[in-house]
């Protein structure tokens, strides 16, 4: 062995040798998950509407962009908050590490927000033309690509924390997207209004409701009746059944964002009420931050030793 690794090996400096007490990513995270649904789950959608209902959808050109542009925005801010260093958020451009998901989740989403922001621009030069805006539309069609690993960012990045066996769930990069289809229809749905026909209405419901049963269907297979074999797992899901503590919200989570506004959407088509849609929606996006936060959390009190 050469004399400079001898003393490499031989010079090791500890920096951190005991666990992390407490909750290290806290609700900033949540956040940050819950923006990057809405932000992502817009452009999805009006991706959708352009190719269904193109006269709903070139209303809402502009006004989807300046609102996917806020919530990313408002991503990147909570995940630049969270770093411990954010002021050295530049090493990751100028020094990167390409077997990091921080590194190519950071490229992907700085293209992502260019893009956006190019997208609001030319939503704006057309929003008061009647033509179909064909420059926009091309360009969408790469903003909605680009989405998908942006949306998948996060399951990748806490798959890494081997020591969460919770996060390590293969169906957690479905549970994103489904995040996104189900917030970025519910937030349509708002965004809309009287610029959606009843139609348009009606595709961004099914949306809504199949992302809820099949978001609601994974939960049930794992948190309640899958067959936890990782002692770990079982212990953390303690947390959130019985009387743990965070029980209660776990289960409001579950009825405010899947339950309730499936049944509420049932009720919406039978009586083509826009208000019981609207409160589907609502209800959606408040109680996927709970799901999300539950989600984030529980994991994170298992102790390490």
């Amino acid at each position: 062995m050469a004399v400079h690794e001898i003393l490499a090996a031989t010079n090791a400096v500890v920096t951190l040798d005991v666990a992390l007490p407490g909750i290290v990513w806290p609700w900033f995270v949540t956040m940050n998950m819950w923006a990057k649904s809405i932000g992502t789950g817009v452009i999805f959608m009006l991706f959708l509407l352009l190719r269904m209902h193109p006269e709903s959808g070139k209303k809402l050109r502009f006004h989807t962009a300046v609102a996917a542009f806020v919530f990313i925005n408002i991503f990147l801010l909570f995940t630049l908050a969270d770093l411990h260093q954010p002021f050295r958020m530049w090493h990751i451009f100028f020094y990167p590490h390409w077997t990091s998901a921080i590194t190519i989740g950071s490229f992907i989403a700085s293209a992502f927000l260019g893009l956006l922001t190019l997208l609001v621009f030319l939503g704006w030069k057309g929003q008061n033309k009647d033509e179909s805006n064909d420059t926009y539309d091309k360009l969408l069609l790469w903003v909605t690509i680009l989405a998908i690993p942006v949306t998948l960012y996060t399951a990748a990045l806490l798959s890494q924390c081997t020591a969460r066996e919770l996060w390590q769930m293969p169906s957690e990069s479905a549970q994103m997207i489904l995040a996104a289809l189900l917030s970025g229809s519910a937030f349509m749905i708002l965004l809309g209004g009287d610029k959606l026909s009843y139609e348009a209405k009606k595709t961004l419901g099914v949306v809504l409701g199949l992302s809820a049963l099949m978001s609601f269907i994974i939960y049930m297979s794992e948190y309640v009746f899958g067959a936890m074999k990782a002692e770990e797992i079982a212990f953390t899901l303690e947390y959130i059944k019985g009387d743990g503590p965070y029980t209660v919200m776990f289960w409001l989570g579950q009825w405010m964002t899947y339950i309730i506004p499936m049944v509420l959407i049932v009720l919406s088509r039978s009586s083509k009420s826009k208000a019981i849609l609207k409160l589907a929606a609502i209800l959606a996006i408040v109680g996927l931050f709970m799901v999300k936060h539950v989600w984030l959390i529980i994991p994170q009190l298992l102790p390490m030793s």
